[in-house]
């Protein structure tokens, strides 16, 4: 039955997507981070979806009177830099097999994030990919939270298997990230009744990235409230807050929880750590050695025989820096987070300068969001290795995007037959449905 629904929402929407490109990158972007299609158990579970909506919408987008021009911004510029630099190390790989397979899952999604510079062109568009991203992984969320609260946080909350989000730290970075976004969506509502459920939802999403019993996921979360309390205009009742909420989920979660987040501190006790350790180490000797670093998927016992201090301990690099240091060297690495800082700062300055202009100050809200959503990337991303999970570029999509929106706002010059702005009161005001016409057509009523 799930595959069958599955197959029905994605070949249902492909005349939508032919017709309105802009609807593809929703839909690819719903099917990367919620692989509802691993939630089945016949046909769908390895059925190409995303390679069939990617056509799709590039067809789609040739053959549509879209414009075809990319955003450019010097995040846009460091992506491309990124890629490029990116397809350059896989062809000096240590192991060109494996080196080859990991490039081309890359590729076909940084192929989607550039056909989103082209197509996200209007508020409605970002809007919608932020509701669609937070849903997404909020899905997991929700029901894990549930999950958590009934089982007292005994079990982890582990993600769909074979996805960038199928591991308990994984998923916990995730949801990490989304609890912000899921708080910006709640502002966006006005019916009481949707704004309880928006609060439950980011409350359940809160306990289920607790729940996974991830480290990282718990310095990403304790990251991103010291970030909302240092930028809050109301220190002490943020303080109060957050307090209450952290002793809530204090005097909730079990013993076996606070043994295992205990090892923060005694991470020289714990093998978990020593390897990770061992493994950033032979991140930084390999670096070193190698200009371009080892390329894609390096991390084999050979690799360790030559640069681990602990050469018998052979795991993943479990850290988004060292990944990235290990793999494509200490230029792929400055490239990497040249575009991380670039972007964070245009999220700053696109809500200093959205605040100002009422009928768009939601747009501030929405960045102060999207960068308390990187706090939790780059915190709990220091233990993880997901430094191509395509939910962070698509970060950087809505940042990019936002900005060339508000910078051409600006400047006087965004024709509404281009750039149609969302009114004020938000896609779902009022408890009311998207207006479909509005945003597959980008025209008003």
């Amino acid at each position: 039955m799930r595959d069958l629904l599955i197959s029905a929402i994605v070949f249902g929407a492909l005349p939508l997507i032919f017709r309105s490109p802009w609807l593809g990158i929703i839909m690819f972007t719903w099917l990367s981070l919620m692989n509802p299609h691993r939630l089945a158990y016949g046909f769908s579970l390895n059925f190409p979806f995303a390679m069939i909506v990617a056509l799709t919408t590039l067809v789609g987008l040739l053959a549509s009177k879209e414009p075809k021009k990319m955003i450019w911004s010097r995040e846009t510029r460091l992506l491309i830099a990124f890629i490029l630099w990116m397809c350059l190390t896989t062809v000096f790989a240590m192991y060109p097999q494996f080196a080859q397979i990991q490039l081309e899952k890359v590729l076909k999604i940084q192929l989607m994030i550039l056909v989103a510079l082209i197509l996200m062109r209007s508020f409605d568009r970002i809007e919608a990919l932020v509701w669609i991203s937070a849903a997404s992984i909020g899905f997991y969320g929700f029901k894990g939270g549930i999950f958590t609260v009934l089982h007292g946080g005994v079990y982890r909350v582990q993600g769909p298997p074979g996805t960038f989000i199928g591991g308990n730290n994984e998923l916990g970075l995730a949801m990490a990230m989304t609890v912000p976004l899921l708080y910006f969506m709640r502002s966006r509502v006005a019916n009481p009744g949707l704004k309880t459920f928006m609060t439950v939802w980011v409350v359940l999403t809160a306990f289920a990235a607790i729940g996974t019993q991830s480290r990282g996921a718990l310095l990403g979360m304790a990251a991103m409230g010291a970030f909302v309390w240092i930028n809050s205009r109301n220190k002490f009742f943020t303080l109060v807050v957050l307090a209450v909420t952290a002793t809530a989920i204090a005097n909730f979660m079990p013993e076996s929880w606070y043994e295992r987040m205990g090892t923060i501190k005694t991470h020289d006790e714990d093998k978990s750590a020593q390897g990770r350790v061992n493994a950033w180490w032979t991140s930084f000797h390999l670096a070193n050695d190698r200009l371009l670093g080892g390329g894609f998927d390096c991390w084999w016992p050979p690799t360790f025989a030559m640069y681990a201090p602990n050469p018998d301990d052979a795991r993943e690099v479990h850290s988004v820096v060292f990944e990235v240091l290990g793999e494509h060297g200490y230029i792929g690495l400055a490239i990497f987070t040249a575009l991380g800082v670039f972007t964070w700062f245009s999220a700053g300055w696109t809500a200093r300068r959205a605040r100002r202009m009422p009928d768009i100050a939601w747009v501030a809200d929405m960045m102060r969001m999207v960068q308390v959503s990187m706090v939790a990337y780059a915190t709990a991303g220091q233990f993880l290795g997901l430094a191509y999970f395509d939910y962070y570029y698509t970060l950087i999509v809505i940042v990019v995007a936002t900005r060339a929106l508000v910078q051409r706002r600006l400047q006087g010059g965004m024709p509404d037959t281009e750039w149609q702005q969302v009114q004020p009161a938000g896609l779902f005001a009022g408890g009311r449905l998207p207006n479909f016409r509005r945003l597959l057509t980008g025209k008003s009523p």
